[in-house]
């Protein structure tokens, strides 16, 4: 009959039939469905800067970027990102051979995988990852090969020595997050300086996804892995202007890296979208070259809401971790008798009127996780309070 497929064979490409529908659909319908506070998925409520809104209006009326922008990224967002770079962190790059503009981190993500990865390559990546790196990797018919950051002393750590074991033969990259999301550790120059002295002496690649590199608390620092001895050739750096500047709907990210990384990046993206977000391109230049001023103040005031946020948690009962970066608190839910995030979470909009997130959506080893939750804090004040008396309620009476 015509129209019909044949039953043999799934739809879905088997590389990817793991994966499905991601928890972040599933955790925002409920939320709808429930009228619930929405603590899971990570985008602000509120806009950004007006005047970068206005950059955006001002290049649409103007005609810039309405019709397909330059492959690369438009030439004043690739000059703002080195000059970010080198303003920030003492690198210096190329803003014609050196920067790829992506639509958002995620496309940087894929693109980058796609390119450097042949079948059967292994990619250590630190567990619990961003649920894209995973269905990535596949794509690109790599192996994953998770290094899993444990509770310790308050916080996620890496274990130095299970990430040299992890390495072998068949392992072609690094996948580092740093900041990282959901467990918000932020690695230290010393655990920077082992990782970079592993992927030399191990002649391996390494892609760095700082999408989170201006939310960092307590003293924390974020140190660009490129700036370390016999990394800047063979690392590709990943950010995006989504969560620094709080419009994660444009989805504009750039790739850092030298030419060869980045002509070979390129190759993929251009048959991934070719280009996007052209107007709000120009837009974004002109947030990169905010005064420092703005970064400050836009940490402050995660870092407030994450105090808010997180002391609400403990004092319903949640054991929390407190983040040294990012916009995500992670809580274990042992302590309210609780050791299913799955069922915790689904639960938890009729419970409690809040979603979260289980973070073991987030693991290969799902039984890691299985007691971890996780919660946003990118939301107004009066959301966070809000959400954290029905928390208290819920589970301290």
């Amino acid at each position: 009959m015509a129209g019909m497929t044949s039953s043999a064979r799934p739809l879905l490409n088997r590389r990817l039939a793991e994966f499905g529908t991601t928890i972040f659909a599933e955790m925002s319908a409920l939320a709808l469905s429930t009228g619930a506070i929405n603590l899971g998925q990570g985008f602000p409520d509120t806009d950004g800067p007006r005047e970068i809104r206005e950059a955006a209006v001002r290049a649409l009326r103007e005609g810039r970027g309405n019709q397909y922008p330059p492959g690369p990224g438009v030439p004043e967002l690739r000059t703002a990102v080195t000059e970010h770079q080198r303003r920030r962190y003492g690198l210096s790059y190329d803003p014609d051979t050196e920067v790829l503009v992506t639509a958002g981190a995620t496309e940087a993500i894929a693109a980058t995988l796609l390119a450097l990865l042949e079948p059967g390559d292994e990619v250590v990546a630190f567990e619990p990852y961003y649920d894209s790196y995973a269905a990535c990797i596949a794509m690109a018919g790599g192996t994953r090969v998770p290094v899993t950051l444990r509770p310790h002393e308050g916080a996620f750590r890496l274990d130095l020595d299970e990430l040299r074991d992890a390495v072998t033969d068949s392992t072609r990259l690094l996948l580092i997050n740093t900041p990282h999301n959901p467990t918000g550790t932020v690695l230290s120059r010393e655990e920077l300086t082992e990782i970079a002295r592993l992927a030399v002496e191990r002649d391996l690649l390494v892609v760095t996804d700082e999408v989170y590199e201006h939310l960092v608390f307590d003293g924390a620092e974020h140190l660009p892995l490129a700036s370390f001895p016999g990394m800047r050739e063979r690392t590709v750096s990943i950010s995006s202007a989504g969560k620094t500047f709080s419009f994660t709907g444009w989805k504009v990210g750039w790739i850092t890296a030298a030419p060869g990384l980045v002509t070979a990046v390129r190759s993929a993206k251009q048959y991934l979208t070719y280009v996007a977000s052209g107007p709000f391109q120009y837009a974004v230049a002109e947030a990169l070259a905010l005064p420092d001023a703005y970064f400050d103040a836009f940490r402050a005031d995660m870092l407030a809401k994450r105090d808010l946020l997180a002391a609400g948690l403990g004092e319903a009962g949640f054991g929390v971790f407190r983040p040294a970066g990012t916009y995500f608190v992670t809580t274990d839910i042992r302590p309210l008798g609780e050791s299913d995030g799955f069922a915790f979470c689904r639960a938890l909009p009729e419970r409690a009127g809040v979603v979260a997130i289980p973070n073991a959506v987030f693991y290969d080893h799902r039984e890691e996780g299985a007691p971890f939750v996780r919660f946003a804090f990118c939301k107004r004040t009066e959301v966070l309070t809000d959400a954290a008396e029905r928390l208290r309620k819920a589970f301290a009476g």
